[in-house]
């Protein structure tokens, strides 16, 4: 008589874990600086929290890529949803506000360090604001390629891919955005 193991139910596999696990990490470790991006295009601390989770939210349907695929893949995202939000606001600002006026304010982010005297943290405080002034002076598309190369530290053809261009275009981007900035800050370097 052959005797059979019962039919068990389908379970997760061992490979499925690390997976999710990965991807939080992932998410994780890419928050803090795609925070830093979302801000600057959208000039607000509530809307770049809202651009960031949206797009963590869409990359967990993506959790099924390989690894590679997942830096390039959400700054796409994350790019698109700026750009959505963006227009959206200017189509509120059009219609709802009176001429002139921006209902926006613009709030201050702290990245001091902690251990930082009082007069280094301000310093730090000012430059950093500076900085985010010059960044939202550039126009989007040099704002990008800067952010995507320079403090993301992506390679030329994969921020060609998150911006939609050539590596051409990311290069003329990238020098008109170094040098505008440069120009803006000279006295702070």
């Amino acid at each position: 008589m052959l005797v059979t193991a019962p039919v068990q139910p389908d379970l997760p596999t061992p490979q499925a874990a690390p997976a999710w696990a990965s991807l939080d990490a992932f998410l994780a470790q890419i928050g803090p600086r795609a925070f830093r991006f979302a801000e600057a295009g959208l000039r607000q601390r509530e809307d770049a929290l809202d651009a960031v989770q949206d797009a963590m939210m869409k990359m967990l349907a993506y959790r099924d890529r390989p690894a590679e695929e997942w830096t390039p893949l959400f700054w796409s995202i994350l790019r698109r949803r700026i750009i959505d939000m963006q227009r959206r606001a200017r189509f509120r600002l059009r219609w709802l506000s009176p001429a002139g006026d921006d209902p926006r304010g613009e709030e201050a982010i702290d990245w001091a360090d902690p251990g930082a005297g009082p007069a280094q943290a301000h310093e730090r405080r000012e430059a950093y604001a500076r900085l985010g002034e010059a960044l939202r002076a550039l126009p989007a598309r040099q704002r990008e390629a800067f952010t995507l190369r320079v403090l993301e530290d992506l390679d030329v053809a994969t921020t060609a891919r998150v911006m939609g261009c050539s590596e051409g275009s990311v290069k003329t981007h990238l020098s008109r955005a170094r040098q505008a900035l440069l120009t803006q800050m000279e006295d702070v370097l």
